[in-house]
């Protein structure tokens, strides 16, 4: 079944602000380089982890890029100054879909440390493809707060729909979902359901598989990250 091509805007900094766009494509020559990599099959999972925690830090600098600041006097040490500093009524709440985008979440923190973490549980029926929800644990004052909901793969978009669905139940100011590889089946199911959400990716990929997976893709993002099978 053919799909219409998403409209993608590149995260060039010269371009027209990429929160108004449905796609985000994240193409920095360290973001692609590293993505390669990983989709290698000789890529052991302790590189595999290594990168996608480095993915994740370079992915992070490009969600945050619209955070607003306010001046702040500081002093340095030969003057005083009026400098930049984010806002700090705007942290935001970063919620991982479990269990892969535990490997996103550990980038993202480390580069936002005052950044509020959530979790969202769900697996995917492996005959119907369907999500199913195990476990939600969010922060308590998610509301009102700016949210990236991150998972490497968004293949049909069914996880990424059912998240977006509860967690719009706790009535976020913003949410932003962020992925490594994204297929064109996915983009389109989740667009259709949350046209209000943009995607962020570092790769748009061919197609999915007769079982869901991404191809050209790099195989099952939990089970390289973790080693599992």
């Amino acid at each position: 079944m053919p799909f219409d091509p998403p409209p993608v805007t590149s995260s060039d900094p010269s371009s027209s602000d990429p929160s108004s766009e449905k796609v985000i494509l994240i193409n920095h020559p360290l973001v692609q380089h590293k993505l390669t990599i990983m989709r290698q099959v000789e890529t052991h999972t302790q590189d595999f982890r290594r990168l996608l925690k480095e993915i994740a830090m370079l992915l992070a600098y490009e969600v945050t890029r619209d955070l607003p600041l306010k001046k702040q006097t500081i002093k340095t040490p030969l003057a005083e100054m009026e400098a930049p500093m984010l806002a700090a009524d705007k942290k935001m709440v970063i919620v991982s879909i479990l269990r892969a985008g535990q490997g996103l979440l550990d980038g993202m923190i480390e580069l936002i440390p005052t950044a509020k973490v959530g979790h969202i549980g769900l697996y995917r029926e492996p005959t119907t493809l369907t999500a199913v929800e195990y476990y939600l644990k969010l922060p308590l004052d998610v509301e009102h707060r700016d949210m990236l909901v991150v998972d490497p793969m968004l293949a049909t978009g069914n996880s990424a729909v059912a998240a977006v669905d509860r967690l719009k139940e706790a009535n976020p100011a913003s949410i932003k979902f962020v992925c490594l590889l994204a297929a064109p089946e996915g983009i389109q199911h989740f667009h259709e359901q949350h046209p209000d959400v943009p995607i962020y990716t570092a790769a748009i990929d061919e197609r999915l598989d007769d079982h869901g997976y991404i191809v050209p893709g790099l195989g099952d993002a939990g089970d390289r990250l973790y080693g599992t099978r």
